[in-house]
């Protein structure tokens, strides 16, 4: 096989680790090295023949490379990619793309200044359930979409007690997370509903700490298009207890013609899913044939895919399919929420504060 793209991995944690095997798996190119604090992380990626280095600056400057998949804390992210971008590399960037819009343009405006590409992990476009429902939506098949709503409630960092898994500082830090479950899950809620139907304003933000942290563990946004009568509504939480395959995620869209649901093209039994397309790809494997890989979990699969899209357009100069303008558009309508809720708070700690003073003028009186 002709080795197209040399690639390293910035971040060897649980997503580094996945986006290492799938870039593996990508005809015509080799990850030729990782880098990670993690004595332990470092290791694993050793076990697949990955050099290793404890600093990414060592990996960068050691290796030639082509691009870079970069899966590190959001924290980090913009020093990986100003460090990436003024070494000329195309980087690969796990989603958020940022703690806030305005860190989100400086790296934007870095990648363009330096000449070099970069495309955002936004892997939920790429699951099978939301591709159909694309597919009709642009068809025309449910007419107008007047109502949009998108749910996505999961464990976030508190993992369940029946697989724990320890939770890093930085998840539960305002300043070094840049928020909790609106921005980790609405992004990929917000992309979704944007891709599918254009560009919104928030016009409702409530968000939540149900589990006291010191972010927000579940919320509702709700959107209006700024070029039809669409509305969209996002519902996040981290307050579930559940294990995969238990995905509590869907996209319903009413329409002026009809409904649909990304939950009517869902496997209807995760485990038997698993086991038939464990038997195809043994089919196509014994037939010589491309295996189609993590299809066994039916929702992990997009990961392959988008990586598989990220060097492909690499190796061809095409466009990515993932635009960073749209991604600074996500950005913006979750900075818009943030915004949008603290004002609501102040609003109802003034309301409280003025019932309260009537109250004790009252008694006085």
């Amino acid at each position: 096989m002709k080795i197209l793209v040399t690639a390293g991995i910035i971040g060897l944690g649980h997503m580094g680790q996945l986006h290492m095997l799938n870039a593996m798996r990508v005809d015509g190119v080799e990850v030729v090295a990782g880098a990670d604090k993690s004595e332990k992380n470092r290791k694993y990626a050793e076990r697949f023949h990955v050099k290793t280095y404890d600093d990414y600056s060592k990996l960068i400057d050691a290796e030639e490379l082509d691009a870079v998949i970069i899966s590190l804390p959001n924290f980090l992210k913009k020093e990986g990619v100003f460090y990436a971008a003024e070494k000329g590399l195309d980087i690969f960037l796990d989603k958020p793309i940022s703690r806030n819009l305005a860190e989100a343009q400086e790296m934007v405006g870095k990648v363009e200044k330096e000449n070099v590409r970069m495309m955002v992990g936004v892997n939920y476009r790429y699951f099978p359930c939301v591709q159909k429902l694309k597919n009709r939506v642009d068809n025309g098949e449910i007419g107008d979409t007047l109502i949009a709503t998108s749910e996505l409630v999961l464990n976030g960092p508190i993992s369940h007690a029946v697989v724990p898994v320890p939770v890093p500082e930085w998840w539960l830090s305002k300043d070094l997370a840049g928020g909790g479950a609106l921005l980790d899950l609405g992004y990929h809620l917000i992309d979704l509903l944007s891709w599918l139907l254009g560009d919104f304003d928030v016009t409702y933000s409530i968000l939540e700490n149900k589990m006291h942290l010191s972010v927000e563990d579940a919320g509702t946004i709700v959107l209006k298009s700024k070029s039809c009568d669409a509305t969209g509504i996002v519902n996040v939480g981290w307050f579930s207890k559940s294990i995969f395959p238990d995905f509590n995620f869907r996209i319903n869209m009413h329409g002026t013609v009809g409904f649909d649901s990304t939950d009517r093209y869902i496997p209807a039994d995760a485990r038997i899913n698993a086991v038939k397309e464990g038997a195809l790809n043994l089919i196509r494997r014994v037939a010589g044939r491309k295996l189609s890989y993590l299809s066994y979990t039916y929702y992990y699969s997009s990961f392959y895919k988008i990586m598989d899209l990220f060097f492909d357009a690499l190796k061809s100069g095409a466009e990515f399919p993932i635009s960073l303008e749209k991604q600074l558009d996500v950005m913006r309508i979750i900075d818009s929420a943030y915004r949008l809720n603290k004002i609501s708070l102040d609003k109802h700690s003034d309301i409280v504060q003025m019932i309260d003073s009537e109250y004790h003028l009252n008694e006085v009186k």
